[in-house]
């Protein structure tokens, strides 16, 4: 068997029938589909099992609910395929999508192939898509890819999972799972990379990765998102040294930007933090002596980026709070603005 396509499913019974649906139509039949019941409340499971009544090549896992970390990882277990495909239950594919990349891997011999995606949100008035790509590229050595990381990062092509396909033996090999922990997509990529030897990218935008609304995974407050962004960018420098490659100004603007996003949480509806306790914590991020130098250094693509980075940069509380305040409101009330605006502020890096 080639291909294990791997989809979680919780709370998706809305979603799930174009993402199956998506799979099963496949140009390349020789694949397996475990669906992953992770103890959903609503119908998610039962269209699984519906699924597996029809076609043979559906399996379903029902568990209880443990998260999509753990659903993916008993999927991992049995999974049959020479190579892993991980599918969240709320997106889907292009009908090729398998048969390019299981032909960019055994054409190339890489130990990774990577694709473009679409964004598809969900606005005020309709369907905003953004394409995320990069230009078809073999990298055949890990100095050729360390070299060209950064740009593949810029370009969110190496954080997510489902825009890639792995060989399952390199998986079980170095022992890799995803972690019980929030954002888990990111560290099972990292650590995948690491020590990958080749990477093959195809330009073409394969997978949809849909918002029902604008920021959907992210709308909510997180109360320690600045914590985690402070770890996620440890994990990242730890990277690159480990690599011995030099990325500092990008490895800077990727902190500033996620900065951004960090005081912007604080100003989120659900935030209870008062107006004084906001701005202290905006103080504390600014006068960080991290968030100093990454704003010294980065150098942003875009006019909009610049601007944003204005009153950080300055350490304008204040300044920063309002800004902030503008971007939460903008989110929550034009949607299609907001969506618009985030899509031009990428544009320079994925031009």
């Amino acid at each position: 068997m080639k291909v294990s396509v791997i989809v979680p499913c919780y709370r998706v019974e809305g979603y799930i029938h174009r993402a199956v649906d998506s799979i099963l139509a496949q140009t390349m039949a020789d694949f397996e589909l475990l669906l992953v019941d992770d103890g959903s409340p609503d119908r998610s499971g039962a269209i699984c099992d519906e699924y597996a009544r029809k076609d043979s090549r559906v399996r379903v896992i029902h568990q209880e609910n443990q998260g999509a970390p753990a659903a993916r990882n008993a999927a991992i277990e049995v999974a049959g395929g020479e190579y892993l495909f991980f599918c969240d239950a709320d997106d889907w594919m292009e009908p090729d999508m398998l048969e390019v990349l299981v032909d960019l891997i055994e054409r190339t011999g890489a130990q990774l192939a990577v694709s473009g995606f679409t964004i598809d949100t969900d606005t005020d008035h309709d369907i905003l898509r953004q394409t995320l790509s990069a230009p078809d590229a073999f990298y055949p050595t890990k100095e050729d890819f360390r070299q060209a990381a950064a740009a593949l990062f810029d370009n969110n092509l190496l954080y997510t999972p489902w825009n890639k396909l792995f060989p399952a033996r390199r998986i079980r090999e170095i022992g890799l799972r995803f972690p019980d922990t929030f954002w888990d997509d990111f560290p099972f990529n990292l650590g995948y990379l690491r020590d990958v030897e080749s990477v093959a990218v195809t330009s073409r935008a394969l997978y949809h990765f849909t918002r029902s609304r604008v920021e959907s995974e992210t709308a909510r407050y997180v109360p320690a998102m600045y914590e985690k962004r402070e770890e996620e960018d440890g994990w990242m420098r730890e990277l690159y040294a480990y690599w011995g490659v030099e990325a500092g100004e990008f490895l800077a603007r990727r902190y500033a930007e996620r900065l951004v996003g960090c005081v912007e949480n604080l100003t989120n509806p659900q935030c209870a933090l008062s107006r004084p306790e906001k701005l202290a914590a905006i103080r504390k991020m600014l006068d960080s002596p991290r968030a100093r130098e990454a704003l010294s250094l980065a150098r942003p693509r875009t006019a909009l980026l610049r601007a944003m980075f204005l009153p950080l940069r300055k350490r304008r509380v204040y300044w920063t709070y309002l800004q902030s305040e503008v971007i939460t409101f903008t989110k929550s009330h034009a949607s299609h603005l907001f969506a618009t605006l985030k899509a031009a502020r990428g544009k320079a890096r994925t031009a």
